[in-house]
């Protein structure tokens, strides 16, 4: 009796597996037409950071326009405040970035959905100033303190250059409303700096390293999708 249900049971696993594959089927190779617009949005990891990190202020709008098929061109503008602080300095970046380029769809949706699973590169610039708030002096008499500077100490009209990977998706949850994440993995090109000081955040880049030239960022993003025309696909 036992075996008996197992293999109804089995039986009807693959009776129900069969009538998928063969609706999906139905479904592929009936023409259908796709959904061609500009997709807008914003990353919400931003203004969550603003409420939560002291001295964090941060905004980015975001955009990309299908061209064909599974080709997206892509760019993100913004702006951010980004404060670091060490234990002998604190320094504020603050500026303006773009990110520019195109993303491609992996993922190979059922007729009727338009989620995208992308790997996708960016060029990015950012025009910023940096300011040394304070700084401490150490001296080796162990018998006076560090000497604490206080700024603040400004440089202005700094720029910096650089390319990412970004590999992300994007679902949509509502009609024409997308919720998405990706990781991006950054690599500076060139940058100009203050005589006396590295640039220890950009803008659009995040944090520096001194032994590196790769960073990483991240982002959480809501976005509405604007149609424009729509396209067949078999």
């Amino acid at each position: 009796m036992k075996y008996k249900h197992i293999l109804i049971f089995t039986t009807s696993l693959l009776l129900l597996f069969t009538s998928l594959l063969q609706a999906q089927t139905a479904l592929d190779t009936v023409n259908y037409r796709e959904r061609y617009g500009l997709r807008v949005g914003v990353d919400l990891s931003k203004p969550l950071r603003t409420l939560l990190q002291e001295d964090y202020r941060g905004l980015e709008i975001m955009g990309d326009y299908r061209i064909y098929k599974d080709y997206y061109l892509a760019a993100e503008l913004g702006n951010e405040q980004l404060p670091f602080e060490a234990d002998n300095l604190r320094v504020t970046s603050n500026g303006s970035y773009i990110k520019i380029g195109g993303d491609y769809n992996a993922y190979d949706n059922w007729a009727g959905m338009e989620n995208i699973i992308f790997g996708g590169l960016r060029y990015g610039f950012a025009t910023f100033s940096q300011t040394l708030e304070e700084y401490d002096i150490y001296t080796r008499n162990k018998y006076f303190p560090p000497q604490t500077i206080e700024g603040p100490f400004e440089n202005a009209g700094l720029t910096a250059h650089w390319v990412e990977l970004v590999v992300g998706l994007k679902v949509e949850i509502l009609h024409n409303l997308y919720l998405g994440g990706n990781v991006q993995l950054k690599r500076m090109i060139t940058q100009n700096s203050p005589n006396n000081l590295d640039n220890l955040t950009i803008p659009g880049f995040n944090r520096t390293y001194d032994e590196s030239s790769f960073g990483v960022g991240y982002s959480y993003n809501l976005s509405y999708l604007i149609p424009l025309y729509r396209r067949e696909r078999n």
